[in-house]
This record gives C-alpha cells, sequence and structure tokens, in this order.
C-alpha cells in the first residue's frame, strides 16, 4: 500500500532544503506540493512499500497501511526510529497494539 500522508502533520520539512521523505525515497517519488507545501506520493502504483519515507518523517505524518491481506482498515504499522534501534507499532483491525523494538546497523 503506498504511503499515506497526513496533511494535518506535514509541515513539508521546514527546517530542510528538501524534505526528508523525498530525499530518502528510493524511486524519486515523494515529492513536495507546491501550492499546499505538504508531501504527496506522486505515482502510488510505482511504489514498492519500502516505508523509508514513513521511517524518516519527523513528524509522523506518514502513514503505511497493511494491504488486505495482512489486515483490513484500520489496521496500521507504524515505525518509530531511535539512534540504534526501530520500534514498530502494530495495530490490527480491532485496535490491539503490539510493540517490536529491533536493533538497527547503525553505527553509535
Amino acid at each position: 500500500m503506498p504511503p499515506k500522508v497526513n496533511k494535518d502533520k506535514c509541515d513539508g520539512c521546514k527546517a530542510e532544503h528538501e524534505p526528508l521523505c523525498e530525499q530518502i525515497c528510493p524511486g524519486d517519488l515523494m515529492t513536495l506540493n507546491p501550492e499546499t507545501k505538504k508531501a504527496y506520493c506522486r505515482s502510488t502504483r510505482d511504489c514498492w512499500d519500502c516505508m523509508s519515507c514513513t521511517k524518516i518523517c519527523p513528524q509522523g505524518a506518514i502513514e503505511t497501511r497493511l494491504s488486505y491481506q495482512l489486515g483490513y482498515y484500520p489496521a496500521k504499522l507504524i515505525p518509530m526510529m531511535g539512534t540504534n534501534k526501530i520500534t514498530w507499532t502494530c495495530i490490527d483491525i480491532n485496535g490491539n497494539v503490539e510493540r517490536f523494538s529491533f536493533k538497527t546497523r547503525n553505527e553509535d
């Protein structure tokens, strides 16, 4: 499922010369709408769900919805990047929450 941008949370990475989601998207799919100054995916069908934009968004404005094979709406998977770990929050269709933390390969 392509990323969904919460327009209320997205600030277009005002402090950056280019939004972080745009910088990190390996498919060059994320960009900033020049009128709204909010990020969006310009070609959702080309997104391969790497979740790089979701992980790097400092505002938590980008969400990845799970495909129906994995969980019907409103199930979602939310990554939270830490210095040396990533924590995944999985919310199932019944609102049950599970969190999984893993050490990343980032150097100290």
